[in-house]
């Protein structure tokens, strides 16, 4: 009985010796690796997760976030809830968005890179919210007009503010609303502008809602040849419908009309009404884009 006692303790004292030295063998191989292969390497296992940035704060000090996945050169960039509390669904699904991409990091092509912006208006989703960044449906209050949440906490509506035909007044349907004093003259405006030129997007979506369609963008020189291109895929696996010139009242000093003067394709993806984020056909219509830039 002894004599087993022993024979068994040697054998547990061989087994974590061979534990140890497999483990010690392992560290060799991996310091031995090249540099290359190191980055390869890392560069693998950090394409399935997804960089968070905060790339600026609002006029009352909230935080605008970005999330970053993949490692593509070809860099997409998605902006929700630039108008606040007015269209919260459209912030709701960038965070859908963001979970999806998480679980799926697959979907997005290794030549890729897709940011997502969940929130351009922290300010004016607060009032409708009561919370910073992640909400749920029940947080939205039911029963009262959402429409003064639309602008910032200076109350100008950050898609008057970009610098396209911009004036110190523009219209929102049959109203008249602040674009600020000057362009870029909001820090929400001036976030988005600097993280664009900063990352140079090949192409912008910008969800908003409650107008059923996908617009094209344009400026003083027109629509882009490839802003009708992208445009057409977004709408055909989307269903919404095409629209190349949005001409209900004049809108002026918008986001995408900015990015179409420096020479970026944007599109106004909107919703067809402001309570559900519509998810099989901005989830289609975000895949046929992912497709296209492959």
């Amino acid at each position: 009985m002894v004599d087993l006692i022993k024979r068994n303790k040697k054998l547990f004292v061989i087994f974590i010796i061979a534990i140890i030295a497999a483990g010690f063998c392992f560290f060799l191989w991996r310091i031995n690796l090249s540099e290359p292969e190191l980055k390869e390497e890392l560069a693998e296992v950090e394409n399935y997760f997804p960089k968070h940035k905060i790339i600026g704060q609002s006029v009352e000090g909230r935080e605008i976030e970005a999330f970053i996945f993949g490692q593509g050169e070809k860099f997409l960039l998605f902006v929700g809830g630039i108008h606040g509390g007015y269209e919260w669904n459209s912030s709701l699904l960038a965070y859908e968005f963001i979970d999806y991409f998480n679980i799926n990091s697959e979907i997005i092509p290794e030549n890729v890179s897709v940011a997502i912006i969940p929130c351009a208006n922290p300010d004016g989703l607060y009032k409708a919210t009561g919370k910073e960044g992640r909400f749920i449906l029940t947080d939205i209050p039911s029963g009262v007009s959402l429409d003064n949440y639309r602008f910032n906490a200076n109350n100008v509506d950050l898609n008057r503010n970009f610098d396209c035909k911009w004036k110190p007044e523009s219209t929102w349907r049959n109203k008249i609303v602040s674009a600020g004093t000057a362009p870029f003259s909001e820090p929400e405006a001036l976030v988005i502008r600097d993280f664009v030129l900063e990352n140079n997007p090949l192409a912008v979506v910008f969800w908003h809602s409650q107008a059923n369609a996908v617009y094209a963008s344009e400026c003083e020189n027109g629509v882009l040849p490839e802003t009708l291109k992208i445009m057409r895929k977004y709408s055909l696996a989307s269903g919404y419908p095409a629209i190349a010139s949005f001409d209900a009242y004049e809108v002026t000093g918008d986001a995408e009309g900015w990015l179409a003067s420096i020479g970026i394709p944007a599109l106004t993806v909107e919703l067809k009404t402001h309570e559900d984020i519509e998810w099989g056909k901005n989830l289609a219509g975000v895949k046929a884009l992912l497709e296209y830039y492959k």
